[in-house]
Order: structure tokens, then C-alpha cells, then sequence
């Protein structure tokens, strides 16, 4: 069955005419208001460097609420060495938020090109930094001995967040990256990440799976609440933001 391609000015399809894959459209491009109301539709861009932007639209579609976040006892130990050194100059684990974006972007990138390949191309990279410059698109860092070994990016719009790649260098920072920002959201009110698809890895982290009807619902509510500020800084495992040391 062939798919819909659009152009630049032309709107989405409905999502419910997605094929059983989720796939619903081509074409169109990766500027920041058509990758802001692809969010808003419940639809993200995937697809290979080379090809054209593909759409997507997942049913079931995966999503984390941020107070069921499954800590393992390992990973629940590293937390609390972390939150120990938080007012440590000299700690070896600091957590950030928005200290370096492109770092994170371009991380993510490369692990996944070396696993299994990449759909994180330049183009990718260029279309979520603007959105980052545009307060829209985040990351959290994690820093070992003040290297970046650890983190992920997604983008936030009104009170709903949308994960879309982390990396880890070493054992469990993109654990670590994820259980702060789940902290951090529920200080702003976020209840929920969108995690796209179901992995078994993301299910071991609590997310699950919710028909893709009730997603939009939840989008309509959480896209269109008033949005609450984003800082760039240290987090705290309370996910408050905290002066850089």
C-alpha cells in the first residue's frame, strides 16, 4: 500500500490513516513549526539518511508516566552516590540540563551508528538544534570526572515530553539521564515522556503502552497546558535546578 507524500505546505494526513506499521506520510521538511506540529499530531520523524522525511504514528504507542519510573537496586545505589556529591566541587557524577545539547545530539549519533546505524543524520542534528535554540528542544548530560559520558535529548511542548535518543559510555548513565529527567518533569508539572515505540529496555525502565487514540488524547490535554520554564544547570535528584559548581 503506498503512503501520502506531502509538501512543505501541506498538513498531515489524519493519523488514523497510518499503515499497521505507523507509517503515515513522505516528504514535507524538518523546520521547527512542521517538526512542532508533527509533536502535537503525535507524529515524529524516522528514516534513513538518504531517504525522504518519513512520518510515523505508532498504535499502540509507548509512553513513561514519570512517578513510575522502575529503580533497580544498582541503579537506585548509583542515584544516591550521585546525590551525595551534589554540593561537591569535586564530584566525580554531576548531572546537567541544556550545558551542551549539540554534545548530546552528536553522541547519540555516533553510539547508534556504531550499534546498529543511525538515523541521526546532520540534517537530524541541524533540525533539533534549532529547535533547542528555540527553548523547545532538551537534554540532560551526565558527567563523569568532567567527561560527558552519558545523556539524552527529547522535546518539550507545554507540559508533555517527547524522549527521542539517549547514549551511555559508561555503565547506566543513560539510566542516570533518564531518572533525572523524570524528576525534573515532575517539578514541572510533566507527568509523561513519550517513548515512541516498545522496547523491552524501555518496558524494564516502567514505560508501557496505550492505544494510540489515548496518546492523542493525552497530547490535547498536556501539548496545549501553559508551558513552565526550562533552565540550563546542575539538577538535583529532587530534579531542582541548582547553581553549577
Amino acid at each position: 500500500m503506498s503512503i501520502p507524500w506531502i509538501d512543505a505546505d501541506e498538513p498531515f494526513p489524519p493519523v488514523s490513516t497510518a499503515l499497521a506499521n505507523g507509517l503515515l506520510a513522505a516528504g514535507a521538511d524538518l523546520s521547527t513549526p512542521r517538526l512542532l506540529q508533527a509533536y502535537q499530531q503525535g507524529l515524529f520523524p524516522w528514516y534513513n539518511p538518504g531517504e525522504p522525511v518519513l512520518w510515523w504514528s505508532p498504535d499502540p504507542r509507548a509512553i513513561l508516566r514519570c512517578d513510575a519510573f522502575k529503580l533497580s537496586k544498582s541503579l537506585a545505589k548509583t542515584c544516591r552516590r550521585i546525590a551525595r556529591q551534589e554540593q561537591d566541587s569535586n564530584a566525580r557524577w554531576r548531572i546537567t540540563t541544556d550545558v551542551d545539547f549539540l554534545a548530546v545530539i552528536q553522541q547519540c549519533a555516533a553510539v547508534r551508528q556504531y550499534q546498529e546505524g543511525t538515523w541521526i543524520s546532520d540534517e537530524i542534528i541541524q533540525a533539533y538544534y534549532q529547535l533547542h535554540l528555540q527553548k523547545y528542544a532538551h537534554s540532560i548530560e551526565v558527567w563523569q570526572d568532567n567527561q560527558l559520558v552519558g545523556g539524552l535529548y527529547g522535546v518539550k511542548i507545554g507540559r508533555f515530553f517527547f524522549g527521542e535518543s539517549m547514549f551511555s559510555l559508561v555503565s547506566d548513565a543513560s539510566k542516570v539521564a533518564l531518572y533525572y529527567l523524570t524528576r525534573c518533569l515532575l517539578q514541572l508539572g510533566i507527568p509523561y515522556i513519550d517513548c515512541q515505540q516498545e522496547t523491552a529496555h524501555l518496558l524494564s525502565l516502567g514505560a508501557h503502552t496505550v492505544p494510540r487514540s489515548t496518546f492523542i488524547e493525552l497530547l490535547q490535554q498536556y501539548t496545549s497546558a501553559p508551558p513552565t520554564p526550562w533552565h540550563v544547570g546542575q539538577l538535583s535528584a529532587q530534579g531542582q535546578w541548582i547553581a553549577l559548581q
